[in-house]
């Protein structure tokens, strides 16, 4: 047995290290509840003021290749139906992917964005990315769906 292993310094730090492990769930589901609150108050926004939100897509915002109508709704429905689907963890890798490509479309099509909004940018595309290679975690209704197929 090496000197590491019963060292009870390094015995307590390796059960302190595996008891905040246990809060995993808990950061998955923070993770998804933020990011989800992000878009979905975007897409209230744009709703409240549709035809201001028409105009901004129009003559602001340099969405490639799709007319501005569409890239208008399109962006409004994914950021009020995605965010539901990370709330409650059910179709979170879908929801992640789909709200990772509307944040990366969104960065890159305004083309007056400050550096603080593309850091605000790269936050959210971080946790989305995240959540679509880790998964949803525990506290979600993938996780429980997924409990129930292999049982």
């Amino acid at each position: 047995m090496s000197s590491l292993t019963t060292n009870p310094v390094v015995t307590t730090l390796n059960k302190s290290i595996n008891g905040l492990a246990a809060l995993t769930p808990l950061l998955d589901l923070g993770l998804r509840l933020w990011v989800a609150r992000v878009f979905w108050n975007s897409g209230m926004t744009k709703i409240a003021s549709w035809d201001t939100t028409l105009m901004l897509f129009e003559y602001e915002y340099a969405v490639p290749v799709i007319p501005f109508e569409l890239a208008a709704y399109l962006a409004t429905a994914g950021e009020l139906v995605a965010p539901i689907l990370l709330v409650f963890g059910l179709g979170t890798r879908f929801g992640a992917l789909a709200l990772f490509v509307l944040n990366y479309v969104a960065m890159i099509s305004y083309p007056d964005i400050n550096p603080a909004g593309v850091k605000d940018h790269l936050l959210w595309g971080t946790m989305l990315a995240i959540t679509f290679f880790h998964g949803p975690g525990k506290l979600s209704i993938d996780h429980l769906i997924k409990r129930r197929l292999t049982a």
